[in-house]
């Protein structure tokens, strides 16, 4: 453990914030602590309530740390994976198959949380779909905001905001005669996407870093149902129909982790939502993906009758936007009842900025992430995670709330809402503790982890994608199915 008088000394890099369990005092010598790995997964098990007994079937691997970062981002990666198919492999127990050994590799978690970036198609890498506006700049305070500008509607709106062309050197100059933080919260207010840079002692001083949930996953009863056991089957989730409403990484991953284990898994969006390619094609498989324009009262109509027989519904709106069109979780639960509700938010569903638009860039940013691996590496730059660590480290949360939860249907019965949000497993991860040397090991190279992808042919081409990264003993995990164009089938269940 690290003495307090030694975090002061150090500086905000080993910041303890006041709300923090002890968990935050941690040094991690090294992330291939296997039993640290192993203690983060139980945790997350027991809160949720799941049988002690299953935890004896994981196994998560002591290989070396392969991502460079002062943070425990491997164990991270292998504990959320870990978790998520570890309740899967307990769903198939409770549906009637054996108690099954799951096992999580080093190479396999890591690339996992990194796989937008080891997608290859038609033998080349995915192209990039970073816009050349966005990234971090320096205020004329001294401070740093960073811009997300994926979406054209968000990078259209901050040139608005800042009134220059959209060239990098005209952003910069405007941004040299604002303040970080009242630049935030201007963008803020016009929904825009942008954070200044803080430390872990600004952000816990504030009032949403002090609202941020102390849990990763919160599951909470929202309604009654008979309980509603499986009927035995060879996959984990056979029989089983998932309503996907999300983009980009997090909800994504969720859904794809869900279809992995035998989900029908449906991803509606709508010709007018921005989508950014690789990534639907990173997230893709094992789903069929449908329209539904939800501004029309026809294809609300249709979303209605789609939730009636589903037994998951996923969504990545902001808090309050899918209920603001009869959609929510009490609503679902209504139409549905015994449904899961999944919901993923940036900073939190509490707190004043609950409705703030946030991606995982942002929030590493707004909540001291980039300012103390920074400090940890000697640099004056902000520095991200290696990864989109809180991305990746959420869906699989979120897909692990949902099994967690269908397990709770099965022997309690209810409908039941499971929370997520990127700041809360920043807040998480934070808590695994800190490793002093993670950031001295080189980052790895793509054929490090030859053995971790996957061949298959799309109506994109032929593409490499990572595979499942969970080991299951008798259920392997797979996708029946390559990711498929956004709208190729229609908005019905198989």
């Amino acid at each position: 453990m690290i003495a307090a008088a030694a975090r002061e000394r150090d500086g905000i890099a080993f910041a303890r914030p006041s709300h923090s369990s002890s968990l935050f005092d941690r040094v991690i010598q090294t992330s291939g602590d296997s039993a640290y790995g192993h203690h983060a997964l139980a945790a997350l098990w027991r809160d949720a309530g799941l049988p002690e007994a299953a935890l004896g079937y994981a196994a998560l691997d002591a290989g070396p740390p392969l991502l460079p970062s002062s943070f425990a981002v491997d164990v991270a990666a292998r504990a959320t994976i870990g978790a998520a198919a570890l309740a899967a492999a307990e769903l198939f127990f409770q549906r009637g198959g054996a108690r099954q050994h799951v096992s999580v590799t080093a190479a396999a978690a890591a690339a996992a949380f990194h796989s937008e970036r080891l997608l290859r198609i038609a033998g080349g890498p995915a192209p990039d779909f970073h816009d050349a506006v966005g990234g971090l700049y320096r205020t004329g305070d001294g401070g740093w905001v960073r811009l997300h500008t994926a979406f054209p509607h968000h990078r259209a709106g901050l040139l608005r905001l800042l009134a220059c062309p959209p060239e990098r050197e005209a952003v910069a100059a405007a941004l040299a005669r604002r303040g970080a933080e009242a630049f935030e919260a201007e963008a803020a207010e016009a929904g825009l996407c942008v954070a200044a840079l803080r430390r872990f002692s600004l952000w816990d001083a504030l009032a949403q870093g002090q609202a941020v949930a102390a849990q990763p996953v919160r599951i909470t009863r929202i309604g009654p149902a008979p309980a509603r056991p499986l009927p035995a089957a060879e996959r984990p989730l056979a029989g089983l129909r998932v309503l996907d409403l999300t983009r980009v990484i997090a909800g994504p991953v969720c859904g794809r982790t869900l279809a992995s284990h035998g989900a029908d898994v449906l991803l509606i969006t709508a010709p007018h939502l921005p989508a950014i390619a690789p990534l639907v094609v990173d997230t893709g498989p094992g789903k069929r993906a449908a329209f539904l324009d939800l501004r029309r009262e026809a294809d609300r109509g249709r979303l209605v009758a789609l939730l009636a027989e589903a037994d998951i519904l996923v969504q990545g709106y902001r808090p309050g936007a899918l209920a603001a069109l009869g959609f929510g979780p009490a609503e679902a639960a209504r139409v549905s009842p015994g449904i899961v509700t999944v919901s993923l938010s940036a900073y939190g569903e509490e707190g004043p900025w609950r409705d703030r638009r946030g991606f995982d860039s942002l929030v590493q940013t707004a909540s001291g992430f980039n300012a103390a691996e920074a400090e940890a590496a000697g640099e004056s730059k902000p520095r991200p995670l290696p990864v989109q660590a809180l991305d990746h480290a959420s869906g699989y949360l979120m897909a692990f709330g949902a099994l967690a939860a269908l397990h709770r249907r099965a022997t309690e019965g209810g409908s039941w809402d499971v929370r997520v949000s990127l700041a809360a497993t920043a807040r998480w991860l934070r808590g695994l503790g800190r490793m002093p040397d993670g950031l001295a090991r080189p980052a790895p190279a793509a054929e490090a982890f030859a053995d971790c992808m996957v061949a298959m042919q799309s109506p994109f081409g032929a593409l490499e994608l990572i595979r499942p990264p969970a080991a299951m003993a008798l259920t392997p995990a797979r996708w029946d199915r390559p990711p498929v164009p956004l709208g190729t089938h229609p908005a019905s269940w198989a």
